[in-house]
């Protein structure tokens, strides 16, 4: 299935939806916190610094869309907080594009690399 399938249902729950965006704009955020942390603890290069942000940041949403759409019917819902979550989390990958190659070059020369 597709996101687009349950985009027509997504405008039935857009307030119950609009709950959980916070959460999925925070996360990747937290996630670069961890990622850039662990990193300068691991002493990893720059690109394996900048590969452990990016895989930590997103929750490949599109391949929870098939196990959401097998809950039950009274979890629904689940199937459609996928359409907000992709929608953020390819937001929130076009903003790391551009802001992780400045934090990792800024973080590894504040630790003298």
């Amino acid at each position: 299935m597709e996101i687009g399938s349950q985009i027509a249902a997504v405008g039935t729950r857009i307030a119950s939806l609009l709950l959980v965006v916070p959460l999925y704009i925070a996360f990747p955020v937290i996630m670069v916190v961890v990622g850039l942390s662990a990193s300068r603890l691991a002493r990893l290069d720059v690109p394996a610094t900048r590969a452990l942000v990016f895989s930590g940041s997103t929750r490949n949403s599109r391949v929870v869309l098939p196990l959401a759409l097998a809950l039950p019917e009274s979890l629904s819902v689940a199937a459609l907080a996928v359409v907000p979550q992709t929608l953020v989390e390819l937001v929130g990958m076009v903003i790391l594009v551009r802001l992780v190659p400045r934090l990792t070059g800024r973080a590894h020369r504040l630790s003298g690399r």
